[in-house]
């Protein structure tokens, strides 16, 4: 099969490897997607957490609390000048209120509401489209979570939003749990939310990796066991270092004061493409020689 400049380009925004790993990847997997990434991972050259595709959408991530209600919600926009603009920013936050205030099942939904912030009685899909004429760009919601309990929001510069859900209300506490999210960006609260699925994947890339090849089965597989573990940790809130104090779990942190019972953590763009540019026809000249 002949491996194309725009595979080696999927290839890459999947898994961050080079140019020439990517291509050899494809090649010496007959072009199959999904055997040339586990090849990269095998290799080391491509990593477990590497989320699928570019995070390359421009917008904004919002959130709203309210009462024992809080939303987190993504709008897109085309250019980061736009997601700047203090109209684009209002309109952020009026779509993260109107999502608290209805509690809408989907964006469909969301978007056949009837405004209940601003008082005009606008469906939020005509409210989007006289943005768009006044803005000069695309604006689309991509998607949105409400959590009910204790809940409690951090937005960093718009890029990075957490909600996280709590049993106990603590300001400073949950603040602090919101923080580490953001920036440590665990996949699930403890242990017992992992997939066995999950599991089992990768105990089968890790026993596949090129460096335990030659090792006898029994050691491979205690030295896979024990990788497994500290990577399954390093995914789960509870077990992960406090960013602020890394001498001390997450759960010792919250230990006898609250129990965390959910989180959402939203990257701006996650898993979009901004634009299509020149890099197919760099890739193309890279593989030609040239």
């Amino acid at each position: 099969m002949t491996v194309t400049a725009a595979m080696v380009k999927e290839l890459r925004e999947k898994t961050g490897a080079g140019i020439l790993d990517a291509k050899k990847a494809l090649t010496e997997n007959n072009g199959d997607m999904e055997k040339a990434m586990e090849f990269l991972r095998q290799k080391g050259i491509a990593s477990a957490e590497k989320k699928m595709g570019r995070i390359a959408a421009e917008g904004l991530v919002g959130s709203y609390v309210e009462g024992n209600v809080g939303a987190i919600i993504e709008v897109n926009c085309e250019t980061d000048f736009v997601a700047k603009n203090e109209e684009f920013k209002a309109l952020v936050s009026n779509l993260a209120k109107q999502v608290v205030a209805t509690k809408p099942a989907s964006v469909e939904e969301l978007l056949a509401s009837t405004c209940t912030v601003c008082g005009c009685g606008k469906k939020v899909e005509d409210i989007i489209k006289e943005k768009v004429a006044t803005i000069g760009e695309k604006i689309t919601v991509r998607r949105f979570d409400i959590v009910e309990g204790n809940p409690a929001t951090y937005i960093h510069n718009g890029k990075i939003g957490v909600l996280l859900n709590t049993d106990c209300a603590d300001e400073a506490l949950e603040k602090d749990i919101c923080l580490h999210i953001a920036s440590n960006a665990p996949e699930f609260v403890s242990r017992e939310e992992i997939p066995q699925s999950v599991i089992d994947e990768e105990t089968r890339i890790e026993m596949g990796k090129e460096d335990l090849a030659k090792k006898p089965e029994n050691i491979r597989a205690k030295i896979v066991e024990g990788r497994i573990n500290k990577l399954m940790a390093s995914r789960c809130l509870l077990e992960q270092p406090f960013v602020k104090n890394p001498d001390q779990t997450v759960a010792q942190l919250v230990e006898g004061k609250l129990n965390v019972k959910c989180f959402i953590r939203y990257v701006l763009g996650e898993g979009l493409e901004k634009r299509q540019d020149n890099f197919a026809e760099e890739v193309a000249n890279q593989m030609a020689g040239n």
